[in-house]
């Protein structure tokens, strides 16, 4: 919410007094570490006149709202270190959860700044889903690209930076894998091997895209594309092939087992000539050239079942009489 939102929010329904804004007194002043936005919002109720010199519509509230709000509810702190877990549960794991890449910047300043091991600020925010050290790995990760000059963020294809492609792929095995971070420290700062930092320049070029190159992302959505580059990465032709500029659905289909893609395109085939079956009566209108097409789909049909039948042992072979069909053109 930006502080006209808030404004608009306090002046309905005053101000929380269940969130507190927290105070660190420091040589004789009181700083605001959080609650800055909706201090704003009150400062500006209190003097909208202020609000109007910057073309702000803020409403006027009546004598009784306005004192009301001249004193807020705080929780003093002596120091920045004592708020952390507060602030933690709230913005990470509580009601007023930051996105993903603020919470793993804020969880690695805890870490660094106040040397508290990631399993304490787990515990101390009430993460029992290891959400703090996927971010923190997350982060060390793409910071690490950086640092080595294999990726640059700010080269990115789009906007938006999609943290939660990147910490969350990184819990999959076929994107572990080409990283090499299987037994990586939870806590290194380095969690990619040296010898596949060009891995990692690649998997941020398919999770991000490059501006420069004009590259558009693989990952367009995670749902269900960064399964499919996660079962890519796992196969080493279907790696050669992204790194041959194909596209990710090519990709995805060299990595398949060919049993697979078989049984696969043969249930789509049924599916797709049991509609075809179902609109018979009313979309086909005698045209010739349709009725060609399905004499090749059945010649198609038949070349595949004796194909088929001659991987079977005799005794299994099926009798498909009355399978061949000739049609006249």
């Amino acid at each position: 919410m930006d502080v006209l939102e808030l404004v608009q929010s306090i002046s309905a329904s005053g101000f929380f007094a269940h969130e507190p804004l927290i105070v660190l007194q420091k040589r004789g002043q009181n700083i605001v570490v959080e609650g800055n936005r909706r201090l704003a919002a009150v400062k500006l109720l209190l003097k909208p006149e202020a609000a109007r010199e910057q073309g702000w519509d803020v409403p006027k509230l009546p004598s009784r709202k306005q004192a009301d709000l001249r004193e807020l509810p705080v929780i003093v702190t002596a120091s920045r270190e004592d708020s952390w877990r507060y602030l933690g549960f709230k913005h990470v794991n509580g009601p007023a959860k930051w996105s993903s890449y603020a919470k793993a910047q804020y969880i690695a300043s805890v870490h660094r700044d106040y040397g508290v091991p990631l399993a304490d600020i787990a515990r101390q925010i009430g993460d029992r889903h290891k959400t703090v050290q996927r971010l923190y790995r997350g982060l060390m990760v793409i910071e690490q690209a950086e640092r080595e000059k294999v990726y640059r963020r700010d080269d990115r294809y789009g906007t938006r930076f999609a943290f939660s492609h990147l910490y969350t792929g990184l819990e999959y095995t076929g994107i572990g894998g080409f990283l090499g971070l299987d037994g990586a420290d939870a806590e290194s700062t380095d969690p990619v091997p040296r010898d596949k930092l060009r891995q990692l320049g690649e998997l941020c070029t398919w999770l991000y895209g490059g501006r420069r190159d004009d590259r558009a992302p693989l990952v367009q959505r995670q749902n269900p594309n960064l399964r499919q580059l996660d079962a890519v990465l796992g196969n080493a032709a279907a790696v050669a092939a992204l790194r041959a500029d194909k596209p990710l659905s090519v990709a995805l289909e060299v990595s398949r087992p060919s049993t697979t893609v078989f049984e696969d395109a043969l249930h789509a085939a049924k599916r797709e000539l049991q509609r075809a079956h179902g609109h018979a009566t009313t979309g086909y209108d005698g045209a010739k050239r349709l009725l060609g097409v399905a004499g090749e789909i059945c010649d198609l049909a038949d070349d595949l079942c004796s194909a088929m039948e001659k991987k079977q042992s005799p005794r299994k072979r099926r009798n498909r009489q009355g399978s061949a069909r000739h049609l006249e053109p």
